[in-house]
């Protein structure tokens, strides 16, 4: 076999195996297949690849009187008043907010030993009944409405998500230093997509 006929199989080659590699997304916590990425459940805006980018800032956490509190046990407290789906999302982030982070935990299943970002915050959504399958950071910044909601918004861009409940923010970061995913301290917002959903 000639040099020039080894040169052409291999540039064929590599010409299969670049648009296969191209078919995992980045994540913000894990890659996995296309085929995993979740819709939103009946009853829910369902993601949107054309959503428009939030271009003006938001607020760092939402005005919600009274707030969700963090209890010396590092679980959330729901607020009086609270929508069901809010006490339901706080209740699943109760569940997890102590276990630690892994990076692509949560997103082979719901039910995990650890979680990463993406896989935490989909959890959370999920036990509100806002996800049938668990998103990426990636999915996540154009899942539901742009903008910041009265109750429950989801920041995230290609490598990482949190959200804001009843004004207190659920996120990896800062996990360690706080023993808890539920944090009342803000932080910032920039550089990340804004999304919430109609109603909350």
């Amino acid at each position: 076999m000639s040099r020039r006929t080894i040169v052409v199989f291999v540039l064929a080659a590599l010409v299969v195996v670049v648009p296969a590699r191209a078919e995992a997304q980045s994540t913000g916590g894990t890659a996995y297949p296309r085929k995993t990425q979740a819709k939103a459940s009946q009853g829910t805006p369902s993601p949107s690849a054309t959503a428009p980018a939030s271009t003006t800032a938001p607020p760092s956490t939402v005005p919600v009187t009274p707030a969700a509190t963090v209890g010396p046990d590092g679980l959330a407290v729901a607020p009086a008043g609270a929508p069901p789906q809010v006490a339901a999302l706080i209740a699943a982030g109760n569940q997890i907010a102590k276990l630690p982070y892994k990076y692509g935990g949560g997103h082979g299943d719901f039910d995990d030993t650890a979680y990463d970002c993406s896989g935490s915050v989909s959890f959370a959504l999920h036990g509100a009944g806002l996800l049938d399958a668990t998103l990426d950071s990636t999915a996540l910044a154009r899942w539901g409405a742009t903008g910041p909601g009265t109750w429950l918004t989801v920041y995230a861009n290609k490598t990482h998500t949190y959200l804001i409940v009843a004004g207190l923010r659920f996120d990896t970061s800062g996990q360690k230093k706080a023993g808890t995913r539920w944090q009342a301290a803000a932080r910032s917002f920039r550089g990340f997509k804004v999304r919430h959903v109609a109603g909350l």
